[in-house]
């Protein structure tokens, strides 16, 4: 298939601040005494009525219920110059150049909360805000989330602002029309109209880090609405003028806008938004299981009759879905009701609980329709959030270059469920040494070469000290031994 290229739409000062990316096509719970074998109703997508009138919608009230509550985002990013031997010469340094950016953003709360792009203030040094009636104000970042490329800000206006509510962006229908508003070439208060292409699309714009544990939730809704270089954390809203998405993404050959745009859902953005403001961070739920889409000849291998759904093809140990009756082949097919079709849909579903919220999975599994409860767990097998330091009794991560893993100490209810002492748990995996072992996340390391281990700090001293191979001993939280034999060097 043709290649397209994915454009960040955001502006560089007068001009455009935009990176054009390239996308190529392509504890225990309570559950019942026995799994449930009984028939439940199929997933499927309600036939909608079709409208007999043929009159063309207004937008007027949407407009004007929006726009006055986009803002414009400016920033300043200072930024070292390299050396230059005319200045080196006369005992002088490089001047720093100051680097100019902006995008849009949309206040959320009349106290003057405003959600964006991480992309469009990344890195700044200075973040000013523009109101549609001319007032300028000082912006702080209170939060970000690179994970779904999310932020927001805070500004002390002389009194209440304007705010657009949220809608449910997981009512919106493909065909619906929808409003983007933004600042397009830092053109104030631009308001352009299209409809909803596609839903739940994963476009690979957005890219994780093992170091830092972030890893990208994307499932966007497509529309066809103009958006440029400037339009970033810009509004996206329905004719009833609610937030149904913040505009991130453009599809482009040229940077600018070609016909397609994306929006990171307000089911994603509401959720961010709230951890941040109430947190400040993100508590990410996870449901534990390894997918792949349906496909035809996986629907006749395992006696669907239908290509949906996501297929699972593994449990990850010491997580929720590991404790309830879900097992590698079920297909899962919705999440509390809500259908679920592919992976994108999946990670939005779940990316609105938070860890130790309970949610009902519906399932296939020998052509027969059931379903389960499950508790969402963190990453690191807890149900109730704990910051690290909290957990650990000490900020202690660090990242293992060597084994291309990160690891911390193991976390107080962990250790203390399994019966352990020190240890060191694997929390981020990259391609490498421990990988290619075979070893998983969550895997809680307690020795080397027959010698314990206490904390992280003796994984690293290991790799230093031994030329030779390594025996690496340990548990996963649901309790399960394992042996991994690796070389350090080649």
């Amino acid at each position: 298939m043709k290649n397209h290229i994915i454009s960040a739409a955001f502006g560089l000062g007068a001009g455009c601040f935009g990176a054009i990316l390239t996308l190529n096509s392509h504890g225990t719970i309570e559950r019942p005494e026995q799994r449930q074998e009984r028939s439940i109703p199929a997933v499927t997508t309600s036939a909608y009525a079709i409208s007999e009138s043929t009159e063309a919608p207004s937008f007027i009230e949407a407009a004007g219920r929006t726009v006055n509550a986009v803002v414009h985002v400016k920033t300043l990013q200072r930024q070292t110059t390299a050396p230059h031997p005319w200045f080196e010469l006369f005992g002088y340094g490089a001047p720093d150049r100051i680097a100019q950016g902006s995008g849009s953003g949309v206040i959320v709360d009349e106290r003057g909360y405003i959600v964006t792009n991480n992309h469009v203030i990344d890195q700044a040094d200075v973040v000013m805000v523009s109101l549609n009636d001319n007032r300028t104000y000082p912006a702080q970042i209170v939060g970000t989330d690179p994970s779904t490329d999310l932020a927001v800000l805070k500004i002390e206006p002389s009194g209440l602002v304007p705010t657009v509510p949220f809608g449910s962006s997981s009512e919106v229908r493909v065909g619906e029309w929808v409003l983007a508003v933004g600042n397009p070439f830092d053109l104030t208060s631009t308001v352009t109209a299209g409809i909803v292409s596609a839903k739940s699309r994963d476009i690979d714009i957005l890219h994780g880090d093992p170091r830092t544990m972030e890893y990208p939730i994307e499932s966007f809704i497509q529309t066809d609405a103009a958006v440029n270089p400037g339009n970033s954390g810009g509004a996206l809203v329905n004719t009833r003028g609610e937030l149904i998405g913040i505009n991130t993404a453009i599809a482009s050959r040229t940077g600018s806008y070609s016909g397609y745009s994306f929006a990171v859902p307000s089911s994603i953005v509401e959720k961010v938004v709230g951890d941040l403001l109430n947190f400040g961070e993100v508590r990410r739920a996870y449901l534990g299981v390894q997918i792949e889409p349906v496909t035809e000849a996986l629907a006749k291998e395992l006696n669907l009759d239908y290509v949906s759904g996501c297929a699972i093809t593994g449990i990850l140990p010491g997580s929720g879905a590991a404790e309830s009756h879900l097992q590698a082949g079920d297909v899962v097919l919705a999440i509390d009701g809500t259908p679920i079709s592919d992976y994108p849909e999946l990670q939005e579903c779940i990316a609105r609980f938070h860890p130790g919220d309970i949610v009902t999975v519906q399932y296939a599994r020998d052509g027969l329709l059931t379903e389960t409860d499950v508790e969402l767990k963190t990453r690191a097998g807890l149900t109730a959030w704990a910051p690290a330091a909290e957990s650990t009794g000490e900020d202690d991560r660090i990242w293992i270059e060597a084994a291309s893993a990160g690891l911390s100490h193991v976390p107080t209810a962990i250790a203390a469920s399994l019966g352990t002492d020190g240890g060191a748990q694997v929390t981020s995996l990259a391609d490498g040494k421990f990988a290619n072992a075979g070893i998983r996340k969550g895997f809680i390391i307690t020795k080397i070469n027959s010698k314990s281990v206490e904390g992280p700090a003796d994984v690293e001293s290991a790799f230093e000290e031994n030329d030779g191979g390594l025996l690496v001993e340990g548990l996963y939280p649901n309790g399960q031994k394992a042996y991994y034999g690796m070389a350090v060097r080649p």
